[in-house]
């Protein structure tokens, strides 16, 4: 082989290991989230291969994007976050409504209040939060956060409650009778004591369901999807949609405003809005999903659990965090502060 030809042959590998670089698509999304079948069905189809970092947090991922330089293509923000997402400009502007499967979205899902039109985002997961019981110890009504907030004598000290302050803030807020993002002093005092006294009959603040499969906790507050999976272990665990109102979220994909890859990653969103490519996205992480036809190719157990179908009576009692005003949110922080000392 002459050495002109070794140049070329060297030329070559650099150009398809650069390309192969370029086709690395980075995806920063909450921990324990993303199918792996999911990524490697997009490889297949598309060449691109996916890194998925996590975090724990949309405080978290919110302040690694703000610092700039992330080297990320998506992100997966809440519906409450999505607004500051977009007002900050760190989100392109991918108009995932002109591409070829948005028609499968779920028009409940399109003109949502935190990215109306959808020019942003495409949906991830959706679902709710509320109380999780293990029922051979407690055979009360599931269906309230009083479970939490006023706990029965049989579940003191057997509790774990989601560390999430604006989770936490709206069921308080909702239990004791008022609206999100009030500011009203007198009453958010009240809401700062039932908290605070009720926390001490509280084991953890902590994420992860499992406490429940070796029943070091009783009770939880926690997230509809996750009580799914304790019941796969734990037949007797019930989820209950709190009537004095419950949160309802969703997690969107968009794509970053200094994307490294903003083509491919175009090519992820539409990907994930075909109904097979949702339905994987649920059977993992054990969510709904916000796309049309995608419950044909979901497991039946999880279509029809009763954690992801919210029943006719406490439909009215789901609410979406709005973004409050910083004035708001700076005296939930200090409520939330008090909570935590």
């Amino acid at each position: 082989m002459t050495f002109k030809m070794i140049a070329s042959v060297s030329t070559l590998t650099l150009m398809a290991t650069m390309a192969q670089a370029d086709g690395d698509l980075a995806l920063y999304n909450w921990g324990n989230y993303t199918s792996p079948e999911l990524l490697e069905k997009f490889e297949a189809e598309t060449g691109v291969h996916v890194t998925v970092t996590d975090y724990d947090s949309n405080d978290t991922a919110l302040a690694k994007v703000r610092a700039g330089g992330s080297g990320f293509d998506i992100v997966v923000p809440s519906a409450n976050f999505m607004p500051i997402w977009i007002s900050e400009g760190l989100l392109l502007e991918a108009r995932p409504d002109q591409m070829e499967n948005f028609s499968n979205m779920d028009p409940r899902w399109v003109d949502v209040p935190w990215d109306a039109g959808r020019h942003y985002s495409v949906p991830w997961q959706w679902g709710t939060i509320g109380p999780v019981v293990a029922t051979k110890y407690y055979s009360g009504d599931v269906n309230t956060n009083a479970i939490w907030l006023d706990p029965p004598e049989e579940l003191q000290g057997k509790i774990n409650v989601a560390p999430e302050m604006n989770d936490v803030m709206y069921a308080a807020i909702r239990y004791k009778g008022g609206e999100w993002c009030t500011d009203d002093l007198a009453f958010l005092k009240t809401v700062r004591d039932q908290l605070v006294d009720a926390k001490q009959h509280w084991l953890s603040m902590d994420y992860g369901i499992e406490k429940m499969d070796s029943r070091d906790t009783l009770a939880q507050f926690y997230y509809n999807g996750a009580s799914f999976r304790a019941r796969e272990i734990n037949p007797d665990i019930q989820y209950g949609f709190a009537k004095e109102g419950y949160s309802i979220f969703m997690d969107s994909a968009a794509i970053l405003a200094d994307a490294p890859h903003p083509e491919a990653a175009k090519q992820f969103l539409n990907f994930i809005m075909a109904p097979e490519n949702a339905a994987l996205i649920s059977n993992f992480a054990t969510y709904s999903n916000g796309i049309k036809g995608s419950e044909a190719f979901m497991r039946p157990e999880l279509k029809e659990a009763p954690e992801l179908n919210i029943p006719e009576e406490f439909q009215a009692a789901g609410g979406w965090q709005t973004t409050c005003a910083p004035e708001v949110n700076s005296i939930y922080t200090k409520i939330w502060t008090d909570l935590l000392k």
